[in-house]
């Protein structure tokens, strides 16, 4: 009975805030990736209408082409840049389902050395059956294809692409980007979450990050199952940001470090979509995740003091204590000494990894405690069922 109420929360908070656009790309190539017959259908005329109302009696339309109801196909997407014929398109799947239900987006690899929300989406694209399917997945595995060939964080302009969302069709080559995937996919999700991993060289906690101040937006964050949830609005120019501006509730997916596959950070971030796919109503899935035992709304990174060689003295996921001694800077000529102490009471949600660190490096972020009344009373939880807590400053990560 839970999960059809939250499944039903959700499909009226889309139905709600859902905004569309229509689009016009200037190369488009599908594939069928699975075993049903597709029919494309080219007098299929866009419509403004949230796409879940009509399934699965018509195909779910995108970047010009009909997906038919249970089936799965992979279609190309490339935004308009002046040397088109030198670039690769991006591939961008679609599972339909044969079932009427919301549209959920995921992205990763905004940030191109994040591999594991790679790796995430692909399973959970691969793992889902079109044919018990109730809605649309789209997927796109490697949003920043040109960072991800390069092995770099950023597009080719040394821009970070996360900070130059809706994006502007006038603007830098990463404001143009942005807005291209933002019109022609993004604009036709009702669901989004966004993958990511921490970023020069430290990891992080597996959490959900969201806006829990919208009412739609924290009840999505709590369909994941994940333990942890951090309170974050997220900053102008971000994904995330961007699409709660027009009404899509969307999240951030913490999970692991950079440049690197970890398999327990993808196991556990697969299992979580899986889990919301559930609580959403259109993918029944085994053993889901239990509901989040951590929400916070306030953080902070503690900073180092000096240089030289960082060695933690703690884990991602402990519990700490004020003036706990979180890790060790050693100058490697003086052999001098430098504790790093932490100044608050709470958890460690993120972490540099042993490293050479300079002074006013982001050594270690806490989720800090707060009172469970105040959670409880945003986002309308009953408080026995949480352990409160509490996130403010955005993370370099994201």
């Amino acid at each position: 009975m839970l999960k059809k109420v939250v499944g039903l929360i959700l499909l009226l908070t889309a139905i709600n805030g859902f905004s569309q656009q229509t689009f016009n790309p200037d190369s488009i190539s599908n594939e069928l990736i699975m075993d049903s017959d597709p029919i494309i259908d080219s007098s299929v005329a866009h419509t403004s209408e949230p796409k879940f109302l009509e399934q699965p009696k018509t195909a779910f339309v995108l970047l010009d082409t009909a997906v038919p109801p249970a089936t799965t196909m992979r279609l190309s997407w490339q935004p308009n840049q002046s040397s088109d014929g030198l670039s690769t398109p991006t591939p961008i799947f679609v599972v339909n389902g044969a079932q009427e239900g919301p549209v959920l987006c995921l992205t990763a690899a905004i940030h191109g050395d994040e591999l594991n929300g790679i790796e995430i989406v692909r399973r959970v694209l691969y793992g889902a059956d079109p044919k018990q399917l109730s809605g649309t997945i789209i997927g796109v595995p490697i949003v920043n294809l040109q960072g991800f060939q390069r092995s770099s964080r950023y597009l080719t302009d040394r821009r970070d692409l996360n900070r130059f969302f809706p994006g502007n069709p006038h603007g830098s080559s990463a404001a143009r980007i942005a807005y291209s995937f933002f019109k022609e996919i993004i604009s036709h999700c009702n669901f989004l979450v966004d993958l990511h991993t921490g970023s020069a060289h430290r990891t992080n906690l597996p959490q959900v990050r969201a806006n829990l101040l919208q009412p739609g937006v924290a009840e999505f964050a709590q369909s994941f199952g994940i333990s942890v949830i951090l309170h974050s609005e997220g900053s102008v120019g971000m994904l995330r940001h961007a699409a709660v501006d027009i009404g899509i509730p969307s999240v951030t997916l913490e999970a692991g470090k950079s440049m690197t596959l970890q398999e327990p950070a993808v196991r556990y971030g697969v299992k979580s979509i899986q889990t919301l796919l559930d609580r959403m109503n259109m993918l029944e899935t085994a053993q889901p995740l239990e509901t989040p035992d951590s929400i916070y709304y306030h953080s902070a990174w503690v900073r180092v003091n000096h240089g030289g060689i960082l060695l933690g003295n703690v884990n991602l996921g402990d519990k700490i204590n004020k003036n706990d001694i979180l890790g060790i800077v050693t100058d490697p000529i003086t052999n001098m000494r430098s504790e790093i102490i932490s100044p608050y009471n709470g958890r460690i949600i993120g972490m540099a990894i042993d490293q050479v660190v300079m002074p006013g490096f982001a050594g270690f972020h806490i989720g800090i405690k707060e009172s469970e009344e105040r959670t409880a009373r945003i986002i309308n939880i009953p408080a026995k069922k949480q352990i409160v807590q509490h996130l403010s400053t955005i993370p370099e990560s994201e």
